[in-house]
């Protein structure tokens, strides 16, 4: 007989969720971490990144207080009480996610590295397991580009981010996509200066609206962009030396060029498990195409050829799809359709659904509706004006949405709700929310589809008609 009903290998966030929906099930678990328990999202990613925007959203708060009338001091940033502070919310957090907790919903936890031995089992350091089904949650780790003179020169990924001990003078940020992002309003904000490097245009996954809208928004605030700059080298200093022979130099370093998956120790050739550059491959419901035993999960899942999503939410939202599957044997499968993803810069680039030219691009007839910050009362009261409500509607019904604004990622839920259960457009326009709230502009947005029709010519000559009856 296996060993377990389900072994999990890694004890990152999909990891986690699939060990403790199993295990509070009443499966036999083993759940299987060589790191850090929390993996990447705990340790080095979402908590410790929103941990430091906090602080240098906080100092920018206090530097910009004059708009209302109160007069501060330039923030002094304490470098190690800051540092205190991300690993006090990471030290908060990580109970949640400890040994002592899954122990005690019923798993066993194993400290290793696992490998496949053949398609059935697994070694944990030497110690062979077997299991009825596998599910490999491994993760991703920062993708370093093989940049001529990259190898001698210091640099942080998000890996080592968060270990840092002094203030950069001149953070260079090589990579345009969320991280990079974020981390340039982070340290931006912190008082140092940033410059992003990036080989195309920042956030390249956005609508190119919302992202020339974070542009302005960061420029404002001092962060220098390099877009269109192949960079061909790095030399001491650190500098980046770019396609055209310009040099441009800082103080340190950040490589934030994407993620690639945990393959390579695992010898899933041994478990015959078919893998890529994107991951491993499986069809909808998360299992290997190869090995009926064994599901992927998280950064590591490249269901159907479609690519990974490497968002933490999305690897709960996998833990459902094989729990339901592997445990009680139903259909399930993964849908991106309304699937939300935030930069977490401020304002905050939110989106759900298909932006416009992906809408285009699917052969979809579209309309676009558009509500600026600047016309909603709430972002005029908190002097936050910068931003917009982008809705893309096909057939009376909204297929994409995208928010950038202050606490987006707060207000992009509904929409993905609607894109989900196909509400209609005049569901979402009749809808009340409270004022004053920035949700009002999706609202705004929504109403707007009707607007030339209402306010026609035949609609006012049909109330002119109307008004002379008794």
């Amino acid at each position: 007989m296996p060993d377990f009903d389900l072994a999990v290998i890694g004890a990152g966030a999909a990891g986690l969720s699939v060990a403790a929906g199993a295990a509070q099930l009443g499966a036999s678990v083993a759940l299987i971490e060589r790191g850090q328990m929390g993996g990447d999202c705990l340790n080095t990613g979402c908590v410790p990144s929103k941990a430091l925007l906090a602080a240098a959203h906080t100092a920018r708060f206090v530097r910009d207080s004059a708009r209302f009338g109160v007069i501060a001091a330039e923030p002094l940033i304490d470098w190690d009480r800051l540092r205190a502070h991300v690993h006090g919310v990471i030290a908060t957090i990580a109970p949640v996610d400890s040994e002592a907790r899954f122990r005690a919903l019923g798993a066993t936890v194993l400290r290793g590295e696992a490998r496949f031995l053949n398609p059935a089992t697994i070694s944990v350091d030497g110690c062979a397991i077997a299991a009825r089904r596998f599910v490999v949650a491994a993760g991703s780790r920062a993708a370093v580009p093989p940049i001529e003179g990259l190898d001698r020169v210091p640099y942080w990924t998000n890996d080592s981010l968060f270990d840092l001990t002094e203030k950069p003078d001149h953070l260079l940020i090589l990579g345009g996509g969320p991280i990079g992002l974020e981390m340039a309003d982070a340290f931006s904000g912190l008082g140092c200066l940033v410059t992003v490097v990036e080989a195309g245009r920042i956030a390249p996954k956005e609508d190119p609206e919302l992202a020339a809208g974070l542009r302005k928004a960061l420029a404002a605030r001092g962060v220098a962009f390099r877009e269109g700059g192949m960079v061909t080298g790095v030399a001491p200093g650190p500098a980046l030396v770019l396609s055209d022979g310009t040099r441009i130099e800082g103080s340190h370093l950040l490589v934030a060029t994407g993620r690639t998956p945990n393959l390579t120790v695992l010898d899933l050739p041994a478990g015959r498990i078919q893998a890529g550059p994107a991951g491993i491959a499986t069809d909808r419901g998360l299992r290997s195409v190869t090995n009926k035993r064994v599901f992927a999960v998280g950064d590591i899942a490249d269901p159907a050829g479609i690519g990974p999503r490497a968002f933490t939410h999305v690897g709960s939202y996998h833990a459902g799809i094989v729990i339901r599957r592997a445990l009680f044997r139903l259909p399930a499968r993964v849908d991106y359709a309304a699937l939300p993803r935030v930069t977490y810069t401020d304002p905050e680039l939110a989106q759900t659904g298909l932006t416009e030219a992906e809408a285009a691009a699917a052969g979809l007839s579209v309309r676009v509706l558009r509500w600026p910050l600047a016309d909603n009362d709430r972002a005029i009261a908190e002097r936050e004006t910068a931003g917009l409500v982008k809705l893309v509607v096909s057939r009376n019904r909204v297929v994409g949405a995208g928010i950038l604004a202050p606490h987006a990622g707060e207000m992009i839920s509904q929409w993905s709700l609607a894109i989900a259960r196909g509400a209609s457009i005049a569901a979402l326009a009749g809808l009340i929310v409270p004022y004053p709230t920035r949700s009002e502009a999706g609202k705004r947005a929504a109403g707007s589809f009707f607007a030339p029709r209402l306010f026609s010519p035949r609609t006012k000559a049909l109330v002119r008609f109307l008004s002379r009856l008794p």
